[in-house]
């Protein structure tokens, strides 16, 4: 028996380390995400928000940092409590770790953390996100504004230069994970802080308009076509071959395109023809090529898309159509552009010349070489069957009487 409880005790013992040994070896060296991070926010943080708050709720707090500049410290209580983190409940601590008890205990000490300017604080701050955020703070790595900073522009755009550090709100539905509505409105201004110009033709075009003027959700922002963290360089030979997919995201989808009357046939009718086709093996052979052949944004425009309608660019007209055609195509003329289906399938309502004569020829064509291959099957089928017929079913002359040709195949003569 004692030998048995001994080796009962060893098989459990061992077992134990089969199943947690794993699990805390990945727990230890894992990147901290989201699981991780709620575990740790658990446990009682070594330093209280209400300590923290005691001196930087004060407006006047700031520091001197080496520049001279005079960086505020102060952190609105209200502001925090009604950001995604403080309604989490999250301590100051748990992103500001190295700010411990030292630092409550002696204020003026900033424990391993030094600061040329505001934006050197910041830069320096803004490694905290990938606490809990690690695969978005490995996109922003990836993204242009990474590569920016790489190359020496350090007001290349940071987590907290878009999402705030004490104010950040929530931009995403908890159980859905799509955008919320308030969010896709705030997204343009986000950008703006630093892509003003651009902003202000999104803004006056006919997708910006629809959201800011008139609260359109069905409108793109800015990370409808950039993307969220992994922004990809937008000048690119790539990102030009592949722009037709991302207009394509709403103006193939008929749940979007339904509602506006606008035709779905956007990508199929460009593809189709000589530019798309092109454009298109270029995408899946070239993708980084140049290419001369017109994409969306070239006709349309980018950030200044106007309504079809638009008296001063919009494409329905037949003057501001023809301008577009002749960039490429400095010859043309009104009968160049008029030749233009506007993506549209040809219907009974829309181009009905073009679909009854459509119509015509699909009728006519098949009859046509239909009627002509009925004739060639009949014929062979006739000379198949000739010869195929025995000799005896053959007709023969009567008996006696010489046959109507000789053997040189000429007519004989009867006297």
């Amino acid at each position: 028996m004692h030998r048995l409880r001994w080796a009962l005790l060893t098989v459990m013992a061992l077992a134990a380390v089969i199943v947690i040994a794993p699990r805390a070896i990945a727990a230890r060296f894992a990147p901290i995400g989201p699981a991780v991070s709620d575990r740790l926010w658990q446990q009682p943080p070594p330093v209280t928000n209400d300590a923290c708050l005691a001196c930087h709720n004060d407006p006047s707090l700031q520091k001197k940092l080496y520049n001279g500049e005079m960086w505020s410290l102060s952190i609105d209580l209200k502001d925090h409590a009604s950001s995604v983190h403080g309604q989490a409940g999250l301590a100051c601590v748990q992103c500001h770790t190295n700010f411990d008890e030292s630092h409550v205990k002696n204020p003026v000490q900033f424990p391993g953390f030094n600061a040329n300017d505001r934006r050197d604080a910041s830069l320096k701050l803004v490694t905290v996100c990938q606490q809990c955020h690690a695969d978005q703070y490995a996109k922003a790595n990836d993204s242009v504004h990474a590569r920016a900073q790489k190359a020496g522009d350090v007001n290349a755009a940071i987590c907290t230069d878009c999402h705030t550090a004490h104010t950040v709100r929530r931009l995403t539905d908890p159980v859905t994970k799509q955008l919320l509505p308030d969010a896709r409105q705030w997204v343009p201004l986000t950008c703006a802080k630093c892509h003003s110009t651009i902003y202000n033709q999104y803004k006056d075009s006919v997708h910006g308009a629809a959201l800011t003027q008139e609260g359109n959700l069905d409108v793109p922002t800015c990370i409808d076509c950039h993307g969220v963290h992994n922004i990809g360089d937008p000048t690119t030979a790539a990102f030009r071959l592949k722009s037709p997919n991302l207009c394509a995201k709403c103006h193939a989808d008929p749940k979007i395109m339904d509602k506006y009357g606008i035709s779905t046939q956007v990508l199929n009718t460009y593809v189709a023809d000589f530019h798309g086709t092109t454009v298109t093996l270029f995408q899946k052979e070239s993708p980084d090529a140049e290419t001369n052949k017109p994409v969306c944004f070239d006709c349309h425009g980018v950030h200044d898309i106007a309504r079809t309608d638009d008296p001063q660019k919009g494409l329905q007209l037949k003057q501001n159509i023809l301008k577009r055609c002749q960039v490429c195509h400095p010859s043309a003329t009104a009968n160049f552009s008029a030749a233009w289906l506007s993506h549209y399938i040809p219907s009974p309502d829309k181009y009905p010349v073009v679909y009854f004569v459509n119509v015509f020829y699909q009728i006519f064509i098949p009859a046509v070489l239909g009627s002509m291959a009925i004739l060639v099957v009949l014929d062979i089928s006739s000379i198949a069957r000739r010869r195929l017929r025995k000799p005896k079913d053959r007709p023969q002359p009567p008996a006696g009487k010489p046959s109507d040709t000789d053997v040189t195949g000429k007519e004989s003569s009867h006297g």
